[in-house]
C-alpha cells in the first residue's frame, strides 16, 4: 500500500509547470521592448525639428530682400562715373589733332598734283585753274574747271595728268599779245597749243592799254562722266582752290596777279580777273547738279 502513495509525489512534480508561468511573464519583459516603438515616436518628433527647418524659408525671405541689393545695383550712378566717356571725350582730342586740318582750312589753294600726292585733294567740290604759257611770248591760255561729287581720281594713262570721274565745267581764257601775227584767225582754228574751242562771238574781249587782248568765254563748256587735267611742265601750273567762303575773292586776286605777270596792265588785269570771277560765280558755282 505504501507504494501506491508515490504517485502523489508525481503531483508535486506536476506543479513544476506552474513554475513555467513566471516564464510566461517573460513576454511581459518583452513589453518594455515594445516600448521601443515609443522611442520611435520620439524619433517621429524629429519632423518637429524639420519645422524649424521650415522656418528657413523665412530666411529665404530675408534673402529675397537681396533684391534691395539690386536697388543697390541702381548704382547706374556709378555707371555714370564709369561712363567716364569723359575719357572718351578725351579721345575727341584725337580728332582735335585733326584740328591741324583746321589749319589746312586756312590754305586757300595749292598745287593740284602736290595736293593729290598728299591726299589733300577735295572730292566734294573745288576749282582747278590750269595755266599754259608760251615760251616765246606772253600768249597764254587759262582753263578754269569746277567739279563736284568726284567718284574717283587717278593718274591718266601715261601719267601725264589726273583723271576725275565726275562731271565738270570748264571756262577758257586766252591772252593774245599785240605782237601775235594771226589775230584774224578764230581761236578754235589756231595751231595746237594756241587754240581754244571758242569763236570770237562766243568771247568777251577786253583790249588793254598795251593793245594786248584778254578773251574770256561767255559760257563754260561742260564735260560728262570724266575729265582730265594735264600735268604742268616748265612754267605752266595747275592750282586747286578750296571751297572756302572767300574762294571767289581768292580766285580773283590770283588771276589778277597772274595776268599782270603776263604783261597785262594792273588796272586791266583787275578788270579781267573780276569779269572771269563773275562768270565762274554765275555759271560754275556749286548749285543744282554741282551742289
Amino acid at each position: 500500500m505504501a507504494t501506491i502513495k508515490k504517485p502523489a509525489a508525481k503531483k508535486t512534480a506536476a506543479k513544476k509547470p506552474a513554475a513555467k508561468k513566471p516564464a510566461v511573464k517573460k513576454p511581459a519583459a518583452k513589453k518594455p521592448a515594445a516600448k521601443k516603438p515609443a522611442a520611435k515616436k520620439a524619433a517621429a518628433k524629429k519632423p518637429a525639428v524639420k519645422k524649424p527647418a521650415a522656418k528657413k524659408p523665412a530666411a529665404k525671405k530675408t534673402a529675397a530682400k537681396k533684391p534691395a541689393a539690386k536697388s543697390a545695383v541702381k548704382k547706374p550712378a556709378v555707371k555714370k562715373a564709369a561712363a567716364k566717356p569723359a575719357a572718351k571725350t578725351a579721345s575727341p582730342k584725337a580728332t582735335a589733332k585733326p584740328v591741324a586740318p583746321v589749319e589746312k582750312s586756312d590754305v586757300k589753294f595749292r598745287s593740284l598734283f602736290d595736293a593729290y600726292a598728299q591726299g589733300k585733294l577735295p572730292f566734294a567740290h573745288g576749282y582747278i585753274l590750269s595755266s599754259f604759257f608760251s615760251d616765246t611770248s606772253t600768249y597764254s591760255i587759262y582753263e578754269i574747271v569746277s567739279y563736284a561729287g568726284v567718284k574717283e581720281i587717278f593718274p591718266s594713262e601715261g601719267g601725264n595728268g589726273l583723271t576725275f570721274v565726275s562731271g565738270g565745267k570748264k571756262l577758257y581764257v586766252l591772252i593774245e599779245p599785240d605782237t601775235y601775227q594771226i589775230k584774224f584767225q578764230e581761236p578754235v582754228s589756231r595751231a595746237e597749243g594756241e587754240k581754244i574751242p571758242k569763236r570770237f562771238n562766243e568771247l568777251e574781249i577786253i583790249t588793254t592799254r598795251n593793245q594786248s587782248k584778254v578773251m574770256i568765254a561767255k559760257e563754260p563748256n561742260e564735260s560728262y562722266g570724266s575729265f582730265t587735267v594735264l600735268k604742268p611742265t616748265g612754267i605752266n601750273s595747275a592750282i586747286v582752290f578750296y571751297q572756302l567762303p572767300d574762294v571767289y575773292n581768292t580766285l580773283s586776286a590770283f588771276l589778277m596777279d597772274s595776268l599782270n605777270r603776263r604783261k597785262i596792265p594792273e588796272s586791266d588785269a583787275k578788270k579781267a580777273a573780276q569779269t572771269i570771277t563773275d562768270i565762274v560765280k554765275k555759271s560754275m558755282s556749286f548749285e543744282g547738279e554741282f551742289k
